[in-house]
């Protein structure tokens, strides 16, 4: 059974102990000033035990000693059992990992020890120290991978969300166009031809240009400007429709589609059950990446009914910027016979 290996664990274990290394030799060196090489070569020798060592210990033995077991009992045996075999292997081990360096004459004994005790507890505490060290480091990179595994989570979830919101605007706004055709054909209209032409360029940006995470200012006008094409087709001479807009670039990015939601609902929530008069103003302007969209349109309202019910375009909308960008402003007002959505956007505080 193969076990791959984190590279990335590796690298953290080889900081660790290059960190280790520097904090004994800075030690060493004060006591031992004309030992220099020594003193590297000590240390060298000395830090690649207790590397290996913690490593298994926070890698293998904490984990399993931790595994999920029917009776917690097995847990504490297996603790103590460990912590006896880790003891003798940062003391007694330790003490044996630096016979081994002098017989090979890679250790330099610099001191001498007068018992094996003191051996042994000299060896424990410099042991003792790297545990101390490796143990925090451990847990702060712990703390920092899931940090960094919740954060992607959290940008998973939203790029899901969105996505889910485009599938549901998408076939909305192309559902009210079809609807736009039908009225047309049943009509037996002779712009129902048109009507199929300027359709089939709508959904041809919907496939092709809009299913991207970003499009250009301009490429949102021309949507803007065929879906409203297409809605006069509807209507006779007595709708009046003002669109105009002062962009200062027309290539700064913007989601597809943000805008149509609000356009769209002129039509079908205002326009379209308005009698006498029927009328869309429809501004944009886009200064210093500050962005101001402002949609008024007629209704068939009274000034006595001013409850104002979002559809799932506004609703969609919303959350969208929610997800998106961290200072906007989107309002809804109902003024007598008028219904004004306003949309102000910071396109530089994108999330």
């Amino acid at each position: 059974m193969k076990t791959s290996i984190d590279r990335k664990l590796v690298k953290f274990y080889l900081w660790l102990a290059l960190g280790y290394f520097f904090l004994g030799l800075f030690s060493t060196i004060s006591s031992y000033p004309d030992k220099f090489f020594a003193d590297v070569v000590n240390n060298i020798w000395g830090v690649i035990y207790v590397t290996v060592l913690n490593y298994i210990l926070f890698e293998y033995s904490v984990p399993f000693v931790l595994r999920k077991r029917k009776f917690i009992v097995y847990n504490i045996l297996t603790g103590v059992l460990l912590a006896f075999v880790y003891m003798l292997g940062y003391s007694y081990g330790s003490y044996g990992w630096r016979l081994l360096g002098i017989q090979l004459h890679i250790y330099t004994a610099l001191k001498v020890y007068t018992s094996l005790d003191q051996a042994y507890q000299n060896q424990m505490a410099y042991s003792a120290g790297s545990i101390f060290l490796f143990a925090i480091a451990r847990h702060v990179y712990n703390y920092v991978k899931l940090q960094q595994a919740q954060q992607q989570l959290r940008i998973q979830k939203h790029e899901a969300e969105l996505n889910y919101l485009r599938s549901q605007t998408n076939p909305h706004f192309l559902f009210n166009t079809l609807n736009n055709i039908y009225a047309l054909a049943r009509d037996k209209s002779d712009l129902a031809p048109e009507s199929i032409m300027r359709l089939s360029k709508i959904l041809r940006f919907t496939l092709y240009e809009a299913s991207g995470e970003f499009i250009a200012v301009e490429q949102e006008l021309k949507i803007i400007t065929d879906y409203i094409a297409l809605e006069k087709l509807r209507y006779d001479e007595s709708l009046r429709i003002n669109f105009n807009y002062d962009v200062e670039n027309m290539k700064q990015a913007l989601p597809p589609l943000l805008l149509i939601p609000l356009v769209e609902n002129a039509f079908k929530h205002g326009v379209s059950e308005t009698r006498n008069h029927p009328f869309v103003d429809i501004h944009l302007s886009i200064k210093n990446r500050e962005l101001l969209f402002v949609v008024k349109n007629s209704t068939g309202l009274n000034d006595e009914d001013q409850n104002i019910k979002e559809n799932i375009g506004l609703s969609n909308l919303r959350r969208q910027l929610e997800l998106l960008y961290t200072d906007y402003n989107l309002s809804v007002q109902q003024s007598g016979p008028a219904f004004t959505a306003t949309l102000k956007l910071n396109l530089a505080s994108h999330a």
